[in-house]
C-alpha cells in the first residue's frame, strides 16, 4: 500500500477550516485547556483540533503512521503562514527501537515507549522533498533531495510501503522537528533560524517550542547544542558572556557532555575564559607586534560606559551591543584568512590580495591630502593612476566606511551641504600607548563619537576576529595563565549536551485532591521477575524507595475517590502497557506496602498524603523479551575508555578486534580527519600479546 501525504492542502484549505496564530500556539486555552496531568492526555487533547491529513498516515493499520497538521499564521496584517505537522509514530513502524538521543543524554536506563510524536515545521525545501517522495510510486525514493536531507527507502527496509511516510520525520533541514516520547520526555532535534533561509528567526521558533513543551507538560526535554553563527560556535560565545548557552534563555542546562566532562569541570572552564584579564592579552601581541587585538580591545572600551577588564566583560558588552544595533544590509561573511582592517566577501570576484593592494592605494592617496576631507570621487580619481580596475575600487570604496586599516582609521559621511560622499584618514597609532599596560583608548571625544558608527556586522566581523585569534586558533603565548585556553575552550565545545526539566524537579509524589469527586494519584511500577531477586516484601520496597533511579517516571493516574484497590490495579495496568512497550503484558501483583490489602477496600482510605506508590508485578506475556531490549540503552557493547567514559556519547569510537571493548578514536590518538584502522587493538590486548610466552 502507498503512503501519500497530502501536501498540497497545506497550501489551499478547505472553506473553514481554523487557522491558529502562532505567537499563541501552545498556550494553556490556545488552542486547547491543557487540564490533563500527564502527557498522553494533553497531547490527544491537542491532535483533536488538527487537521488529519490523507492516505495511509491516517490508517488504523498497526504499522501506520497518522498525521494530523495546524495551519499557523506568522503575521496579521501581511499573511505568512506556516505548518506544523504532528506525525504519531508507533514502535512498529521504526526503523529503529532504541533511542540514540536518549542514549547519549544518558537516559538509557528508561524503557522503550510504544509511540514517539513528532513535531515538525518544515522548511519551503524539505516541504518540497516530501511531497517529491510520497508521490513517488510505491513511496519509494532513493536520492537526497532539498537543503541537505536524505530520504529513507522505509518500503524497502521493512518490506512493505506501509512506511513510506517516514520521509517526513527522516528528512533534515526542517525549521524545528522535536520529538516526544510517549512517558513525556523529548529531545529538540534541530532548529534552523534565519541564516539557513528559514522565514523564522530561530529565537521565534524556540519561544514557540518552549511553549508546546509547558502545554504538553512534557517531563524533560534534551537538545545536542552545535548551533553556530559566522564559523563560531555559540556555547562557546554565549559560555563566555553570559555563562550559560545560548539555549539557556529558554532554560536549558548542561545535561552531559562528550569525553567524561562533568558539570564542575564544565562550570570551571567557563569561569576560567571569563575571568582572562584583558590586560595580559594585550600585552602578549604588543610584545608582538600585533596591534589588531589591542585595537578592537580599544574600541568596545570606549563605547562602553562601565571599564571592562576580563574577556568575560568584553564579550557581554559586544553581544548586548549587537542587540542594540540596527540591522545591516551587508549579506556578507567572514573567510579563515579574516583581517580585521578589510572585508572581503565571500561572493567577492576579487582575490584579497588585489583587494589589500586597492586598500593600500586609497589610503596613501588619503595620506597625501595631508588629512583632510576629500570627496570619494577625487579619492577614486588619485587611485586610478595606480588601479586601472574601477569596479574594484568602487568596491574597497564602499567597504572602507569608518574601518580601521593599519594605523589609520578610514573615516566616511555624506556632505550636508553638497550630498556627496567624502574621506579622511586619522591615525589612531597614538591612542594604543606601549607605557599604558591596558593599552585602552584614551578619552578622545572625536574618537568616541566616530566609534558609534561602528555596524552590527562590524561589531560580528571583531567578534569572529577575537573568537579566532583568542580562543580557537591561539595566537596568545602557551605559558601561565593562557595555557589553561585551550583545555577550557576543550571542554566547553563538549558540554553540548542540555536538558531542561518542565517539572522543576520530581512528579508531585502522593494524593491530590482533584474535581468532581476525582483525586489524582502517582504511581510506578516494578518487575519482581526481571529487576530484583526475591527479597522480604517490606525489604523490597524500602530498597525501591531509597533508590528509585531505575524505575519508569511516575505516573499521574485519576482515581474515582471511592475507588478501590482492584481498580487502581486495572488503571495501573492499563497505563502502563499503553505507555511502555516491555509492559505490554503487565500484570500487578502487589501494591507497593499495601500487600495486606483486599481489593474491595477503599484506595484513599489506605494511602497518605505525600506517600509514594511502587506497583510490583510481572510480564506474564512477554516472558522470552530480553531484558537489554526493554530499555533505550539496548544490547549495549562495553565502553572504557582513557577519558573514562564508560557509555556512548555520541562521538566516534572504535572497538577493540580482540575484546571488543569501545573506545574514543581522539582518546587513542586517531584524528577525526583520518579513518578508523581495518585492524585496532587496544592497549590492553596489545600488552597481553607482548607478554605471551613465545611458543
Amino acid at each position: 500500500m502507498t503512503s501519500h501525504l497530502d501536501f498540497s492542502g497545506c497550501k489551499k484549505r478547505k472553506r473553514g477550516e481554523r487557522v491558529f496564530r502562532f505567537k499563541s500556539f501552545g498556550e494553556n486555552g490556545y488552542p486547547v485547556g491543557f487540564v490533563g496531568s500527564s502527557f498522553r492526555e494533553n497531547v490527544k487533547a491537542l491532535l483533536e483540533y488538527g487537521h488529519m491529513e490523507g492516505g495511509s498516515l491516517c490508517s488504523t493499520s498497526s504499522t501506520g503512521m497518522k498525521c494530523w497538521s495546524f495551519q499557523l499564521q506568522v503575521h496579521r496584517h501581511a499573511p505568512a503562514h506556516v505548518v506544523l505537522f504532528v506525525v504519531e509514530e508507533p514502535i512498529e513502524a521504526s526503523l529503529n527501537r532504541h533511542c540514540k538521543q536518549c542514549q547519549y543524554v544518558g537516559w538509557g536506563q528508561h524503557m522503550v515507549c510504544n509511540k514517539k510524536y513528532h513535531f515538525v515545521l518544515p522548511s519551503a525545501d524539505t516541504m518540497v522533498a516530501a511531497a517529491a517522495c510520497l508521490n513517488c510510486k510505491g513511496g519509494k525514493v532513493s536520492s537526497s533531495v532539498g537543503n541537505g536531507g536524505k530520504l529513507v527507502d522505509t518500503a524497502a527496509i521493512n518490506g512493505n510501503g506501509a512506511n513510506s511516510s517516514n520521509s517526513l520525520v527522516e528528512l533534515e533541514g526542517h525549521m524545528m522537528h522535536g520529538v516526544f516520547h510517549s512517558n513525556g520526555f523529548g529531545h529538540l532535534l534541530c532548529v534552523n533560524g534565519l541564516e539557513t533561509g528559514s522565514d523564522l528567526a530561530g529565537h521565534q521558533i524556540l519561544e514557540f517550542w518552549d511553549r508546546l513543551c509547558t502545554g504538553l507538560r512534557a517531563r524533560k526535554v534534551s537538545l545536542n547544542d552545535v548551533s553556530q553563527k559566522r564559523g563560531m560556535e555559540l556555547r562557546l560565545i554565549h559560555g563566555v558572556a553570559y555563562s550559560e548557552p545560548w539555549f539557556g534563555r529558554w532554560g536549558y542546562r548542561f545535561g552531559r557532555a562528550s569525553f567524561c566532562v562533568t558539570q564542575q569541570m564544565y562550570q570551571k572552564a567557563i569561569e576560567a575564559l571569563q575571568g582572562m584579564p584583558l590586560c595580559l592579552i594585550i600585552h602578549d601581541h604588543l610584545a608582538t607586534s600585533n596591534h589588531d587585538i589591542p585595537l578592537i580591545f580599544s574600541r568596545y572600551h570606549t563605547l562602553s560606559d562601565n571599564s571592562l577588564v576580563t574577556l568575560g566583560d568584553l564579550f557581554h558588552f559586544m553581544l548586548e551591543l549587537k542587540s542594540r544595533l540596527p540591522p545591516t544590509d551587508q549579506n556578507s561573511c567572514i573567510d579563515s584568512s579574516y583581517n580585521p582592517a578589510m572585508l572581503v566577501e565571500t561572493n567577492c570576484r576579487w582575490s584579497p590580495k588585489r583587494v589589500e593592494m586597492a586598500t593600500r592605494v586609497i589610503v596613501e592617496a588619503l595620506k597625501r591630502v595631508q588629512f583632510r576631507w576629500v570627496s570619494r570621487q577625487e579619492v577614486r580619481d588619485a587611485a586610478r593612476a595606480y588601479i586601472g580596475d574601477t569596479g574594484l575600487l568602487d568596491f574597497v570604496l564602499k567597504s572602507l566606511g569608518n574601518h580601521i586599516v593599519g594605523n589609520y582609521l578610514v573615516r566616511r559621511t555624506l556632505n550636508p551641504v553638497t550630498k556627496v560622499l567624502e574621506y579622511c584618514l586619522e591615525d589612531i597609532s597614538n591612542h594604543v600607548s606601549p607605557n599604558n599596560q591596558d593599552g585602552l583608548l584614551r578619552n578622545n571625544p572625536k574618537m568616541k563619537a566616530s566609534w558609534y558608527k561602528i555596524s552590527k556586522f562590524q561589531l560580528m566581523k571583531d567578534m569572529f576576529y577575537l573568537y579566532k585569534h583568542i580562543l580557537k586558533d591561539q595566537k596568545l603565548s602557551s605559558t601561565g595563565i593562557f595555557s589553561a585556553i585551550p583545555m577550557a575552550v576543550r571542554i566547553i565545545i563538549d558540554s553540548k549536551y542540555l536538558v531542561k526539566d518542565y517539572c522543576g524537579g520530581e512528579v508531585p509524589m502522593g494524593v491530590e485532591l482533584g474535581l468532581q469527586g476525582k483525586s489524582n494519584i502517582y504511581c510506578t511500577v516494578m518487575l519482581t521477575n526481571t529487576d530484583h531477586e526475591e527479597l522480604d516484601h517490606d525489604q523490597n520496597y524500602n530498597k525501591i524507595i531509597s533508590n528509585n533511579a531505575t524505575l519508569p517516571p511516575y505516573e499521574c493516574l485519576t482515581l474515582k475517590n471511592n475507588a478501590t484497590v482492584d481498580e487502581l490495579k486495572k488503571e495501573v495496568e492499563r497505563n502502563f502497557r499503553e505507555i511502555y512497550w516491555g509492559l505490554r503484558g503487565f500484570v500487578v501483583e502487589t501494591i507497593g506496602n499495601l500487600k495486606n490489602a483486599k481489593g474491595t477496600d477503599m484506595v484513599f482510605g489506605l494511602v497518605e498524603a505525600g506517600q509514594k506508590i511502587v506497583v510490583e508485578g510481572s510480564n506474564k506475556d512477554m516472558r522470552g523479551l530480553v531484558k537489554q531490549e526493554m530499555y533505550e540503552c539496548g544490547r549495549e557493547y562495553i565502553v572504557d575508555c582513557p577519558c573514562g567514559a564508560k557509555e556512548d556519547d555520541g562521538e566516534r569510537m572504535v572497538g577493540c578486534d580482540i575484546c571488543e571493548v569501545r573506545q574514543h578514536t581522539l582518546c587513542v590518538r586517531i584524528p577525526n580527519n583520518e579513518q578508523v584502522p581495518h585492524i585496532f587493538l587496544c592497549n590492553r590486548c596489545e600488552r597481553e600479546i607482548i607478554l605471551l610466552p613465545s611458543p
